[in-house]
């Protein structure tokens, strides 16, 4: 369980340096994407014990709905 809210906390903090200093170029819709794969990376692997195939499965899914999130409604 400590490897899980280290992996928790780790991720929170590199998506906060990202945000604060690599985001600065990314449009909108790139920056949904990587948080929607970060919390699904967070996500996946608390719903999988740890398991590296559920937080990338959890990445995965989590990119795919900040994609869609960002598409514009016509």
């Amino acid at each position: 369980m400590n490897t899980i809210k280290t992996l928790a906390a780790t991720t929170v903090a590199a998506m906060a340096l990202a945000t604060l200093t690599g985001c600065a170029g990314m449009s909108q819709r790139d920056k949904n994407i990587a948080v929607g794969a970060g919390v699904g990376a967070v996500g996946g692997s608390v719903l999988t014990g740890g398991s590296a195939l559920g937080t990338l499965g959890g990445a995965a899914v989590g990119g795919v709905i900040g994609n869609e999130v960002s598409k514009d409604k016509k």
